[in-house]
């Protein structure tokens, strides 16, 4: 199904007895695809004539239950042994937020999810990260393995020098305490990155 005949369906019924096809096709072309239009800011949905804050906050709702179901496969496997499964969570969960956000997949030895916590969330292209900080959330929830995660709101999953410095940091210091970094992922709305696959770590 078209990105468009989606988002018509759902404006449907939230916008009765008028033609929304227009308005589905003009919130794509303005925002780009299906997740980009759920993910947007509710002002910025509510600058497209026809989308009123009752139809934002439908779109929003819309958005949060696509999170929230790719959060219950995640935590409801007792070992998460697909990648590619956590790939498509982070990705449902941060490519379409208009900030930067750094999450943390704490695991146990048998990578069972522990937890699932946001560390941080900074302007449109910058996070802070305390890699001690990191770590000792780690020894509290007696976690031995990390997923590190983040969006880049601009779209290139490019590595900047303060992400890999700030991955080395954290795989220095949890290393001797027992803990494992298994990868650090930079999801976009196109795609991901992954340290691992580019042997950064």
């Amino acid at each position: 199904m078209p990105d468009y005949e989606l988002l018509e369906l759902i404006l449907m019924r939230s916008i009765p007895q008028r033609d929304v096809k227009p308005l589905a096709k003009a919130l794509i072309n303005r925002l780009g695809g299906f997740g980009e239009v759920v993910g947007a800011p509710v002002e910025r949905l509510t600058e497209i004539d026809g989308i009123g804050d009752s139809t934002a906050l439908d779109l929003k709702i819309v958005a949060a239950a696509a999170r929230q179901m790719a959060r219950g496969e995640v935590a409801n496997r007792k070992s998460l042994t697909s990648w590619k499964d956590v790939r498509d969570y982070c990705r449902t969960a941060m490519a379409f937020e208009d900030r930067e956000e750094f999450r943390i997949l704490f695991l146990d030895k048998r990578n069972g999810l522990i937890a699932d916590e946001k560390q941080g969330q900074g302007t449109v292209d910058h996070t802070l990260v305390y890699p001690r900080e990191v770590v000792k959330r780690a020894l509290e929830l007696s976690s031995t393995a990390l997923v590190l995660v983040h969006n880049h709101p601009s779209g290139d999953r490019t590595p900047s020098s303060a992400d890999i410095r700030m991955t080395q940091d954290i795989a220095a210091i949890a290393k001797p305490l027992g803990i494992s970094l298994h990868d650090h992922i930079i999801v976009g709305r196109h795609g991901h990155a992954s340290f691992k696959g580019l042997k950064l770590i």
